[in-house]
């Protein structure tokens, strides 16, 4: 079992390293300069020497090699730099916005679980053909929806129509009602569909025909022996998802105006703050590795089954 965690933590560390060089070198080949950018406007009245200096202090003009190495090397000690556009360490920047993200994507997250669930065994409990057939196609629908679009929609019907929702000046609840719904639904979408799948595979195991046998009825065991079984591959992909929900919360926090990281990255991305993106990208593949690590050791502790074949790995 120690090895089977040295080895997955080994291959989270390669993940880790592999986000922050290959952003690195994308980073480094994007046009323009944001030192430039900012420093050069004529408004400040800078000269060319103090403009000189002030991209010395960045270490902008040092080799491309020697600017990787001191990178990672203050990564290594939680040192993300500084940004060039707000002028203040990129860790308090990051301090700053990222408990809304977190706040967002967890609850968005739960949601989405709720929803997957829902249609999942409502499909499986219904005695109607019509309504599982039109239950199992929501996912279709919900995963075919463009957050942007779905974000405006409900700001339309339920903000300014129904006005149920207040747009201005909102609480600190209410300011996450339909940002929460816009990035639940389309994550639900692939939950429900694994979820589905695996309920009908596991209602075809041989173990559910001797329950059934038994004169057990399709609630009982949908519920003692099914949903068991059904869940634990979903949590493979309910990982991946969570950790795309604080990478992908971009759209949602721009069209409700959150200040979250999506903000945050937005203003680094059109004013080519490289060092705010450079700490985004590795705390997104952080949130990541972190995430589905966590679900791998989960399987083992949830099926039993699993702890011999890990050890036999290991």
């Amino acid at each position: 079992m120690s090895a089977y965690l040295l080895n997955r933590v080994g291959q989270a560390l390669f993940v880790l390293w592999a986000a922050f060089s290959i952003s690195f070198v994308l980073l480094q080949a994007m046009p323009g300069d944001a030192i430039l950018i900012k420093f050069q406007n004529p408004d400040l009245g800078l000269s060319a020497q103090q403009v000189a200096e002030i991209r010395a202090s960045y270490a902008a003009d040092s080799p491309i090699l020697v600017q990787y190495v001191q990178t990672i090397g203050k990564f290594l000690t939680s040192d993300f730099g500084y940004s060039v556009q707000a002028g203040v360490p990129v860790s308090r920047l990051l301090a700053a916005h990222l408990p809304a993200t977190l706040k967002l994507a967890t609850l968005g997250f739960l949601l989405a679980s709720v929803l997957a669930i829902l249609i999942a065994f409502l499909s499986s409990l219904t005695p109607f053909a019509w309504l599982r057939g039109a239950l199992q196609s929501v996912p279709s629908l919900f995963i075919s929806i463009p957050t942007f679009w779905l974000g405006i929609m409900l700001i339309q019907i339920f903000s300014f129509r129904l006005k149920l929702v207040p747009v201005i000046n909102p609480g600190p609840w209410q300011e996450l009602i339909l940002p929460v719904f816009t990035l639940a639904v389309p994550i639900s979408a692939p939950l429900a569909q694994v979820l589905v799948r695996n309920i009908d595979e596991v209602m075809t195991r041989p173990f559910v025909g001797v329950a059934r046998a038994k004169g057990a009825n399709r609630q009982w065991l949908l519920w003692r022996h099914v949903a068991k079984n059904a869940l634990l591959p979903t949590l493979t992909i309910a990982g991946v998802l969570f950790g795309e929900l604080i990478a992908g919360a971009v759209v949602t926090e721009t069209v409700f105006g959150l200040n979250g990281i999506g903000g945050l990255t937005e203003r680094a991305v059109g004013s080519q703050d490289a060092a705010v993106l450079q700490a985004i990208v590795v705390l997104s593949a952080l949130a990541f590795v972190i995430i589905n690590l966590a679900v791998d050791l989960l399987y083992p502790v949830l099926d039993p089954r699993l702890r011999t074949k890990v050890g036999a790995a290991a």
